[in-house]
């Protein structure tokens, strides 16, 4: 007893809030101290009470060395720690069914107390803020904090600062709303809003699909006080992706799309364009202007999306990321990015893993996203326990230590107040929050869908439920805030504007699509294929040309590089200033360097894209004692633009759909995604499909993403040969983008700048080299640089016209291989012609060599890919003489390429030869 007895003396307050500091934050409490909690912790445990992992040797108690009160409140304050930890397990937040039971429960008997310590007053109270309170009292709290409609996930969080600012946050009003008659009025008003919109689509257009948000009615409130809140604290621009559950609603309610556009599209009327497809309502986006009831001017955006759940996500982070730093100079809290999932999705779509990775990567964090799931509790027919093993669909959030809250969205004052502490939460602290908006759907997937084939028990409660406005409504009028006929005259005013708004939609034959974000684009025109194929000016004064070389291949003075990094910036400066034989490396490092002179910026990103994953781009430099990085091209003169490189986490489909997010957003940054090998790239197959080939047909967006996609059968395997050129060329139509498969470093250079300069944008997919990397005949001159452009053709400037009985036309790295081949055997009756540009393509020059080489009877198409693979298909559905050409390629196969290397190189060979020789073909 007498080692403890300083115990009787002290005020039990501070042993409370010593105790409670250690069970959050082990670590920060003296070693002694911890000692003895660990060894009352140990005593507990054998008494039956959960106790945390041992980390150190505790303090052995006697029985009775501790008095009895200090005891009962180190109990309380386990008690605390459990409401805290386990909280939301039993809380109120299910509008429709039973919450599932968990054990152990927070009844103070799993804590080692009893009915008979509820009126004792326990100075545990403290640590809550609440002073010293009886247990009953202290129950009660806790009860209203946390398991009421609000359930809270948190205290895996490590920082102390953010869980200290939770706790004080949740203990103000008991974690309840506050809010003034008007602001109830208002919420009141938004609410009405969401349901007589979906009652009006209901009655107006029986059985159309709209993914109806009833049920969940209360986000539209919640995203208007959001709105409302955020531009009052400051910030300017709102990027928002969601899918299409509510998406009407919140176009017409939030971002004040006309209800009279909505309504043309729920008719069916053609485009007032013919240049583009459209798409249906639900996936369309729009960008507006709004100004907030205390006068604060925010802009709003909602990306356009597919059917493909979750994909818009990584695309809003990219717009996100584009306007923080092209307007706002980094400053995120200025522009706030708004994920809204739904349940299914966000359990089972990978894409959000990759997306969450990138919270707090440098190259793509954007200071929080608040990620609000619209949980309808199924997924199509599937119920939440056959689509996730986790208890939470929003369990993927503790991969960044983000809380979670846990909402009934039949509580709309809670779900505006979880809201508002979300928003708040991430303007403090710049990351990612989650709000877990627990409701209902009130009808199937879609409304000609029937959910008692799945679900007849949950229907038939939902059937009976009432809507969140009625049931907010009845609250208001017993609290004397609203009049018995208030809601009655709120519905009619609505409906008349909505009807006011059919008429008017019916008197116009078409309907109108606008372009998102157009005020971005302003000066930028959409061309069709003819304008493509014109040739546009990329020339360069060789002066400049040489000041950017020479700010390349010159490192700082005052810093160490490896030898080699030292070898190889010197490298550069003699192939430009010595040798005038201009490498790969050089002609993207001159196009970058070009480009930031006349004021456009550049984004390079990808796996391993700083170095470059052959090594050959050294781009970011790092120094060897300190790791610094360095740009060389931020030491041009006269630099006008700025350049980001980063490596990016190990994904494509999120990466991929960040970097064209981008790119929507920064016409005058060369946005460029690679790929580690190009065969990688079929992992963002659906960013591909869904927005990169069809995005203008659909929305009518423009996007000048470039993808560096290596390609080239070199014997590496069937995952390492492939871009899976053919994949592409198959989506290519009329014109949405470019294809080209490269073999010069000018045509590169060109290329690039062609991208910037030109008055449109269009994706560009480059198939970039392995081994010409380094080929020694693959190099340019400095005046093909400056004075040359891009040749989408390129002729055998070797050839002999007259002597030409074979022409080969072929693409890529293989010409080098022809080209090898010729030269040993000395073939001068035979021409090889390159298509540098596969989409669109060449056809006039194509044409011009066939008339030139009019001597040949021998006319092949040349593929190191196998014949259903490759450009060979392409090219007989966009150039009819290609029918009547020999090929000259690897048989049928359903692997890229060979594992083996002597197959690789027989199979390589054999088609080779059989360019030469026609009596091969076979």
């Amino acid at each position: 007893m007498d080692r403890f007895s300083f115990l009787n003396a002290a005020h039990t307050a501070y042993f409370a809030e010593l105790y409670d500091q250690y069970l959050q934050y082990p670590d920060s409490v003296e070693p002694s101290w911890r000692a003895f909690f660990q060894g009352f912790d140990f005593g507990m445990e054998q008494n039956g009470v959960a106790s945390e992992t041992l980390e150190e040797a505790p303090v052995n108690f006697e029985e009775g060395e501790i008095p009895d009160h200090v005891i009962k409140e180190f109990k309380v304050i386990r008690l605390i720690d459990g409401y805290r930890t386990r909280g939301h397990l039993f809380t109120k937040t299910n509008p429709v069914r039973e919450r599932r039971k968990y054990a152990p429960t927070l009844d103070i008997e799993n804590f080692d107390l009893s009915k008979e310590d509820l009126d004792t007053v326990f100075n545990a109270g403290d640590v809550l803020g609440i002073g010293p309170k009886t247990l009953k009292e202290i129950i009660t709290h806790l009860e209203n904090v946390y398991c009421d409609s609000i359930g809270i996930e948190y205290m895996y969080i490590r920082k102390p600062e953010e869980i200290s600012w939770i706790q004080s946050k949740l203990n103000i009003n008991e974690n309840h709303p506050s809010f003034s008659a008007e602001e109830k009025k208002q919420i009141l008003k938004k609410l009405n809003e969401a349901v007589s919109f979906e009652s009006f689509l209901h009655t107006k257009y029986v059985g159309q699909k709209r993914f109806s948000l009833e049920g969940g009615e209360s986000l539209i409130p919640a995203l208007d006080s959001l709105i409302e809140k955020a531009a009052e604290i400051g910030v300017q621009e709102f990027v928002m992706g969601m899918a299409h559950r509510g998406r009407l609603n919140t176009l017409t309610n939030i971002f004040g799309k006309s209800a009279k556009d909505i309504f043309s599209e729920f008719d069916g009327k053609d485009y007032e364009q013919d240049i583009f497809d459209g798409d249906v309502k639900y996936h369309l986006g729009w960008t507006s202007g709004r100004i907030t009831d205390k006068g604060k001017g925010i802009n709003i955006n909602i990306a356009p999306n597919p059917s493909h759940l979750e994909t818009v996500g990584p695309v809003v982070e990219g717009i996100t990321r584009a306007k923080q730093d092209r307007r706002y100079e980094g400053d995120v809290s200025k522009v706030l990015p708004i994920l809204v999932h739904g349940d299914a999705a966000i359990s089972a779509q990978g894409v959000v893993y990759e997306v969450i990775q990138m919270a707090k990567l440098d190259g793509y964090k954007t200071g929080g996203t608040i990620h609000i799931v619209v949980n309808n509790q199924i997924g199509f027919t599937t119920n939440y326990l056959d689509g996730r093993s986790s208890t939470y669909c929003t369990d993927i959030a503790k991969v960044t230590l983000s809380p979670v809250l846990h909402v009934n969205a039949d509580d709309v004052e809670a779900v505006v107040h979880s809201i508002l502490f979300a928003l708040e939460f991430r303007m403090k602290f710049g990351r990612d929050v989650f709000i877990d908006l627990l409701g209902y759907r009130k009808y199937g997937h879609n409304e000609g869908d029937e959910p008692r084939f799945t679900q007849p028990k949950l229907y038939k409660v939902i059937a009976k439920h009432s809507n969140p406005r009625d049931i907010y409504a009845e609250k208001l009028k017993k609290d004397g805030v609203i009049e018995e006929d208030y809601v009655k005259k709120l519905e009619k005013e609505y409906r008349a504007k909505l009807d006011e708004n059919l008429e008017d939609s019916r008197k116009e034959e078409t309907t109108r699509v606008t372009p998102f974000m157009y005020e971005e684009w302003e000066g930028f025109e959409s061309v069709r294929q003819e304008g493509m194929m014109e040739s546009i000016d990329t020339r360069v004064d060789i002066k400049k040309l040489d000041k950017v070389a020479e700010a390349i291949s010159k490192l700082p003075g005052d810093k160490k590089f490896l030898r080699k990094i030292n070898k190889i910036i010197e490298g550069r400066k003699k192939m430009y200033f010595e040798n005038n034989k201009l490498d790969w490396s050089m002609a993207e490092h001159l196009a970058y360097g070009t480009l930031l002179t006349e004021g456009y910026n550049i984004r390079l990103s990808g796996q391993d894209s700083e170095r470059g994953t052959f090594s050959h781009r050294h781009a970011v430099l790092k120094v060897e004692d300190s790791e610094e990085e360095i740009i060389l091209h931020n030491n041009i003169p006269d630099r006008d633009g700025d350049i980001f490189i980063y490596n990016s986490l190990l994904s494509e489909y999120g990466v991929l759909g960040f970097d064209y997010g981008y790119a929507m957003t920064s016409p005058k940054t060369l946005t460029i995604w690679e790929a580690q090998f190009g065969d990688f790239v079929n992992g963002a197959q659906i960013m591909i499909d869904q927005y990169i080939s069809a995005a203008e047909d659909k929305w009518k967006l423009q996007n000048g993403l470039v993808m560096f996609l290596p390609h080239g059968y070199e014997g590496q395997g069937a995952e390492h040969s492939s871009g899976r050129m053919e994949r592409f060329l198959q989506l290519c139509a009329s014109d949405n983008m470019y294809v080209a498969d490269i073999t010069t470093p000018a045509n590169m250079y060109h290329i690039l700048r062609r991208q910037m300069k030109a008055g449109f944008r269009k994706p560009l997919v480059i198939f970039t080299p392995k081994s010409l990397l380094r080929h020694p005949k693959v190099v340019s001159t400095k005046e093909e640089f400056a004075e040359g452009s891009f040749k989408p053709f390129l002729d055998d400037e070797d050839a002999k016209v007259d002597k030409i009985k074979t022409l080969v036309f072929c693409t890529g790295k293989f010409y080098y291989d022809l080209l090898e081949f010729r030269e040993e055997n000395k073939r001068d009756d035979v021409a090889l012609v390159r298509l540098e540009q596969l989409f669109p393509l060449p056809v006039s020059e194509m044409r011009e060599a066939l008339k030139k080489y009019k001597n040949a009877n021998d006319i092949v198409w040349a593929q190191e890919e196998p014949r259903n693979m490759g450009a060979y298909g392409h090219l007989l559905l966009h150039f009819d003489e290609a029918k009547s050409f020999r090929v000259c390629s690897r048989k049928f196969y359903g692997s890229p390429a060979a594992g083996s290397s002597v197959r690789f190189k027989k199979r390589h060979e054999k088609v080779i030869a059989c360019v030469f020789d026609k009596n091969l073909e076979d």
